[in-house]
């Protein structure tokens, strides 16, 4: 692992000096989970195309910005979630619809669908699924929450909203979320 993170320093340096050969070997380690990424958040493949592309256009641009105290994948997944957010936001102004309509602190720390029957991956389809079926601020804090592991801090930083509205409004997500998956089975 370590051999890996000095390849991808190496591949960095080289990206500062405009090496094209080493901003593709970059991309290509990255841009199906930056995609991947994206596209949870827009739901759009074309928008989260442009965003991916854009946000590793940034931090090509940027990447003398990088100070390493994270990982390269880590730092470029931060400039692709708040891209897509960036991108989702301005495309739902245009729809006018208010995203940020929870108030209430919640404490909930359940998990999301969990029985032992070993359809692991058909379960996960499911999951996914739902989510794309829950309201906008729903979908986007679970996503940053289960999938991509933020905690509600940095959630609440990311969607511009306080600590205690992100853990009310993601409680609120799995409540939502568990409703649609037992309405499913």
């Amino acid at each position: 692992m370590s051999q890996q993170n000095e390849h991808i320093d190496t591949l960095l340096e080289l990206c500062k000096q405009g090496k094209q050969s080493a901003q593709l070997e970059i991309y290509n380690r990255y841009y199906k989970a930056m995609y991947n990424t994206a596209l949870r958040i827009v739901k759009h493949t074309a928008e989260a195309e442009d965003v991916m592309q854009e946000s590793f256009l940034s931090a090509f641009t940027k990447l003398h910005t990088f100070k390493g105290d994270v990982t390269f994948g880590a730092w470029l997944k931060r400039i692709v979630i708040n891209n897509s957010i960036y991108h989702y936001n301005k495309q739902q102004k245009k729809r006018a619809v208010d995203l940020d309509d929870v108030m209430y602190k919640v404490e909930d720390n359940d998990a999301v669908a969990s029985d032992g029957n070993g359809y692991t991956e058909l379960k996960a389809q499911k999951v996914m699924e739902a989510m794309k079926n829950l309201k906008d601020n729903y979908r986007v804090s679970l996503t940053l929450h289960l999938i991509e592991g933020y905690d509600y801090e940095e959630i609440g930083e990311i969607m511009n909203i306080s600590y205690a509205n992100c853990r009310t409004m993601i409680s609120r997500a799995k409540q939502s979320l568990r409703k649609k998956l037992t309405v499913n089975v």
